[in-house]
């Protein structure tokens, strides 16, 4: 099991928000770069990037932070926000992205989405972002009325790499991830979930590589590795033995 530290940007800065809520942003530094060299000492070789503003503009907003960090992280970077068209698809693997994380362009555009994983095998994620069970986009700002298993059901067999499932209500807040909700998911889809929101420690870690063959890809973590909760070289050891 995969275990992503997680980079969030806002302005140029490495940031958590609670909630998905950008008014109530944690600042935790000034150089993305920088700190995406801290989680690969500490033995990543897998990352999770975020354009904060981007998923709200629908555009990149943190183009030359997201590329420092692809330039000095040595492992995979996975990047989502505001990626929702080809030119973007394109740009971002030719600048060395590993995988690429659609949202709302998931709900909004899925054969565009189904046609971006057919054309980058293996690189496209959808993400499945929760609130009160049903689809959430454009920043989680806005909340559909689709279950999250039926966004999820669509993109079977199209060729995504793997389900992103975030619970919206636990997203920055150390409150444990949605480990009964996660793993109903990957068991109604044949898709390779990666579960995110709401890590408080190495339990959470545990929990989720004892469930892994149930077809659980990897976790998400921000806020604990920042708060010193979760120590990243140890996660990362339990989720390898997944």
């Amino acid at each position: 099991m995969i275990v992503f530290p997680a980079i969030d940007l806002k302005g140029g800065e490495v940031v958590r928000l609670a909630e998905g809520d950008m008014d109530r942003a944690t600042i935790y530094g000034d150089d993305p770069a920088a700190q995406a060299m801290i989680f690969a000492d500490a033995g990543a070789e897998h990352l999770h990037v975020v354009d904060l503003d981007g998923s709200f503009a629908g555009e990149g907003r943190n183009v030359e932070a997201v590329k420092a960090i692809i330039e000095r992280f040595p492992g995979y970077v996975q990047l989502g926000g505001g990626i929702r068209d080809a030119k973007a698809v394109e740009g971002w693997f030719n600048l060395g992205v590993a995988r690429i994380v659609m949202g709302s362009a998931a709900l909004k555009d899925p054969e565009f989405v189904k046609e971006m994983a057919r054309e980058w095998e293996g690189g496209i994620v959808v993400a499945v972002d929760a609130k009160d069970g049903h689809v959430a986009t454009e920043g989680w700002a806005e909340v559909s009325d689709v279950p999250v298993v039926d966004l999820a059901r669509r993109f079977e067999d199209a060729g995504v790499a793997s389900l992103l499932f975030t619970d919206i209500g636990r997203d920055g807040l150390l409150k444990g991830v949605n480990i009964d909700a996660t793993v109903e998911l990957a068991q109604r889809v044949d898709i390779p979930v990666i579960a995110s929101g709401g890590v408080k420690g190495i339990s959470d870690i545990h929990i989720l590589s004892i469930q892994a063959h149930l077809g659980i890809e990897g976790v998400i973590t921000g806020r604990a590795l920042y708060e010193g909760k979760l120590d990243l070289a140890a996660a990362i050891q339990m989720g390898a033995r997944a």
